[in-house]
């Protein structure tokens, strides 16, 4: 594993959940990814997650994925821990994923429950146990019950805080009081999968964060977790409102994807926005609207 990891912060502290840069055609940017993770590592990120939602995950193939991971590794993976998403409401398919992702090069998976067919708890351990079992990765658990409907009971944290390589949880719950019971009761490093929750989850003993908005703030997102581990909050909270305008243009549109690919790209730092369908590819009305809000919190030069 890269130096960033230790025990109490098994993925490093700064991730994002990084986009899947594409060309006008709709085909992986591999050149394109490799230059973003080289920058997100040069500001503040010591983790990059791929292959996630934000990354567009339902659309891309797995041919695709596993050279998404390989070229990132490549660029970055002496830098950072690169962890790769093994999500599918399939068992036998989120196997083949994390073997995979682990032939590719990742240092790390992220597993989500089941989404649409809602299993049972017990269906949610064993999916769990199966991805896990497949590989020598260590296993970042996704709990976001507002994609997935299902959310881990505490005895399902419990069941699988016993398996060795369950290590951590990415929280996008938004109840930070069940977090800090679960950290304490099973020692799971919890990540904040939530921007505008960030400080609250550090605050209350969270490892670290999964980001969308750190595609523009990563440097905050480092001085953020820097002014927690010292006890300075009033440093911390200063920190956060700096970046309340990113984190509202990032998350507060319902899809943080397109904004991260709008705002990338105004900045030259991808050179196209294109998603796939289902996922519509920003309109210029949309890109006004981003530029303007980016012009406006000093993340944008006036044209």
């Amino acid at each position: 594993m890269p130096a960033p990891t230790t025990p109490a912060r098994p993925f490093g502290a700064v991730l994002t959940a990084m986009v899947t840069p594409m060309d006008p055609a709709g085909d992986v940017d591999l050149e394109a990814a490799a230059r973003l993770a080289r920058h997100l590592v040069d500001h503040g990120h010591d983790g990059l997650v791929l292959n996630g939602t934000t990354g567009e995950s339902p659309t891309t193939h797995a041919p695709e994925k596993v050279d998404l991971v390989a070229a990132v590794v490549e660029a970055v993976g002496d830098r950072a821990v690169v962890v790769s998403g093994a999500g599918s409401n399939d068992t036998k398919h989120a196997v083949r994923m994390a073997e995979q992702a682990a032939e590719a090069g990742a240092h790390g998976l992220l597993v989500v429950t089941p989404y649409y067919s809602r299993p049972s708890q017990r269906g949610i351990v064993q999916h769990t146990v199966a991805v896990a079992d497949a590989t020598d990765l260590p296993v970042m658990l996704y709990d976001v019950p507002g994609r997935t409907v299902v959310r881990y009971a505490p005895e399902t944290f419990d069941r699988l805080a016993a398996h060795d390589r369950v290590v951590a949880v990415k929280d996008a719950t938004g109840d930070v009081f069940a977090a800090l019971r679960t950290m304490q009761r099973t020692g799971l490093a919890f990540y904040s999968g939530d921007d505008p929750l960030n400080l609250a989850f550090l605050a209350h003993g969270a490892a670290g964060v999964v980001s969308m908005a750190g595609h523009l703030v990563g440097d905050d997102l480092a001085a953020l977790v820097a002014a927690v581990d010292a006890g300075d909050l009033v440093r911390a909270r200063a920190v956060m409102v700096g970046m309340l305008p990113a984190i509202d243009l990032v998350c507060g549109s319902g899809n943080g994807a397109l904004r991260s690919k709008v705002a990338l790209e105004l900045l030259g730092l991808i050179p196209h926005r294109t998603m796939r369908l289902p996922q519509a590819t920003a309109d210029e009305d949309e890109v006004a609207v981003v530029r303007a809000a980016m012009t406006a919190a000093g993340l944008l030069d006036a044209a």
